[in-house]
């Protein structure tokens, strides 16, 4: 027995469309009362298919509505506009759009107010908000209840890969109170953003530090050279170092004995490699 055709499919001619209305609110905005658009096959069970949305495709168009609306409103710059979570089930491709529409929208509006809990997508919102204008809060946990706390967007934006650096530039000015194992681990880390970032195509995700310098040495005077051989040699080297600190490279790394001014020796070659061109 066939399935009951649903109501947001009609069929004219030989030709299966998808329906919906507009929401009232945003008739007279977007001039029309409903959407029609051809799913292209006279098989219900095709068109069945062709009309189901994502989660993401459904936020995307709920905001683009939102929008819209909002863009034809003459009053918009008396509005206070909340936002909540627009980042939820949306595509990582959309991101960057809704953020830059958002932005767009903060210099129409009275006031935005955006509550999300995506802290990359906050940041990246950050960022690019005027520093005259834009504050930030937090929700904290107090008792009884929860209430509203000052956040640091500064903070949370900064990466792990920062912070490594950081750490590895505080103990080379100032050892004191700088933990040396967290440094003397920081140092592969810091050596593969590093091969990541200038030799992508040999050093893509996933790949290790190991067969990388192996590939060097391989294109080694070739047109394809990636590494000198004295650069080549000098990250051996500082693998070899950064390996005794790591647990798939050395059973004992939480034991591996730590000297001061060899730590120090290798904290500073890391970072002289790390900014070649």
């Amino acid at each position: 027995m066939r399935a009951q055709t649903p109501d947001y499919l009609f069929r004219r001619g030989n030709w299966f469309y998808f329906r919906r209305g507009i929401p009232l609110q945003l008739r007279n905005h977007l001039g029309r009362r409903e959407i029609k658009v051809s799913l292209g096959t006279d098989n219900p069970d095709t068109a069945r298919r062709r009309c189901r949305v994502s989660a993401g495709d459904r936020n995307a168009l709920a905001l683009a509505f939102f929008f819209a609306s909002l863009e034809r409103d003459p009053n918009r710059n008396q509005k206070i506009v909340v936002v909540d979570d627009p980042m939820t089930s949306l595509d990582e491709h959309r991101a960057l759009t809704t953020i830059q529409e958002m932005r767009r929208l903060s210099d129409d509006v009275a006031q935005l107010i955006v509550l999300s809990h995506s802290k990359p997508f906050l940041c990246d919102l950050w960022q690019g908000a005027d520093t005259a204008l834009r504050s930030a809060c937090r929700i904290v946990r107090a008792n009884p209840g929860s209430t509203l706390a000052e956040w640091d967007v500064s903070q949370d934006c900064i990466t792990e890969h920062d912070r490594r650096h950081a750490m590895v530039r505080s103990y080379i000015n100032n050892s004191v109170g700088v933990d040396e194992r967290a440094v003397a681990a920081a140092l592969r880390p810091i050596l593969e953003a590093f091969a990541r970032v200038a030799y992508p195509e040999a050093f893509p995700p996933g790949k290790l530090l190991g067969p990388f310098i192996g590939l060097c040495e391989q294109r080694e005077g070739t047109a394809d050279e990636i590494l000198s051989p004295n650069d080549r040699i000098e990250l051996r080297a500082l693998l070899d170092y950064a390996n005794l600190f790591h647990h798939d490279t050395n059973p004992a790394y939480q034991t591996a004995v730590i000297n001061d001014q060899q730590l120090l020796d290798f904290a500073r070659r890391t970072l002289a490699f790390a900014k070649r061109a």
